[in-house]
């Protein structure tokens, strides 16, 4: 009799996980990338090996995750559901919530999904056991390698996961924020270049808009070079989240307007102007989270080379210095300025 695991780290990793795994059981017999996939080493040590799994969490950090199998059968969806419903009679109760997480490596006549499936409603029968795919009680995990599937029974709250119950989103928050955000100025190249960083950062957070806003006459062959950095920061960030997010996501406005006009514009809502000579935004939090909890929308005004008119601070609901004492770069302000105010509103509280 022998035990098992599977540990799972990422690609590249995978020898040097293996070598630390030697080093602490002389005895393992370890498989790197076995059938040549990437990210995965199997390793096998004589059962009176005691706690192996713990020491092997706690000493070989490269293994992000580490599986122990508790059984293993043909890569076939009856085979896999027969053998993962007798599994779960000896690991779930029937008043424990379960998830079903299957990673299928190879090519086969059914996709993950279908095992998911399968087997989900093969527990089901076998046990009564709720499924709760958010925060299960037990996840009982599908590991396919080629011909094979080995498959393990975990605690579910050793899966690290993105939300918890009562954690906070900034979704909501961030769907009021306009920024109004001055144009770089000076060589075509790095205007450009600054334009995709500060594009990806508004499209990062999903902003309800980007306001370009030059004060003065600019450059026309600037203007159009900064506004292509702008679009093109936004289309790359936006693809990346639409293949990754899970929520239907917003392209941000994008427009121009002279900032004077657009102060102006928006006279009868709350104008945020951040400047070195503000008020720490510490002292703020309270003036900040009032204007948010009572307003659509909020403007937040950024300033690039040369910073926000003194003049437009006589319309400002709050001038506020996000990083006392520093002058941030332009390509590093909004990302700044965005999470800075986030960290104030959710001080005064935990979900918006």
């Amino acid at each position: 009799m022998s035990i098992k695991l599977l540990l799972k780290t990422p690609k590249g990793l995978e020898r040097i996980a293996a070598s630390r795994v030697r080093e602490l059981f002389e005895q393992a017999e370890v498989s790197v990338t076995p059938h040549g996939f990437k990210g995965l080493v199997l390793v096998e040590l004589p059962s009176e090996e005691g706690h192996v799994r713990d020491i092997i969490s706690r000493e070989v950090l490269e293994a992000e995750k580490v599986l122990q199998v508790l059984a293993e059968c043909k890569a076939d969806l009856k085979d896999i559901a027969e053998t993962a419903s007798a599994l779960a009679r000896q690991h779930i109760g029937p008043e424990e919530s379960f998830a079903v997480r299957t990673t299928r490596r190879g090519t086969h006549n059914f996709t993950s999904i279908d095992v998911n499936v399968r087997v989900g409603a093969a527990v089901q029968d076998a046990i009564g056991a709720p499924v709760n795919l958010t925060y299960p009680d037990k996840i009982l995990w599908v590991e396919i390698i080629g011909g094979k599937a080995y498959i393990s029974v975990t605690d579910g709250r050793e899966e690290k996961k993105k939300t918890y119950p009562g954690k906070p989103n900034v979704r909501t928050l961030l769907g009021k924020i306009c920024v109004a955000q001055m144009p770089y100025t000076g060589p075509l190249e790095a205007v450009k270049r600054i334009g995709i960083r500060i594009g990806r950062a508004a499209q990062t957070f999903e902003l309800r808009e980007l306001v370009i806003a030059p004060f003065k006459p600019i450059d026309a062959e600037t203007l159009a070079a900064f506004i292509e950095g702008v679009l093109e920061g936004v289309k790359s960030r936006l693809e990346i989240q639409r293949r990754t997010y899970a929520h239907k996501v917003k392209e941000i406005d994008v427009v121009v307007q002279d900032m004077y006009q657009f102060v102006r514009d928006r006279r009868d809502e709350p104008l945020i102007v951040t400047s070195t000579r503000g008020r720490a935004i510490s002292e703020l939090t309270g003036e900040i989270f009032s204007l948010f909890a009572t307003s659509r929308r909020v403007n937040v005004l950024i300033g690039a080379r040369e910073g926000i008119p003194t003049g437009i601070f006589r319309a400002a609901s709050l001038v506020i210095d996000v990083a006392p004492g520093i002058t941030i770069p332009t390509d590093h302000a909004l990302t700044a300025i965005v999470t800075a105010i986030i960290n104030a509103v959710m001080a005064k509280k935990a979900s918006f």
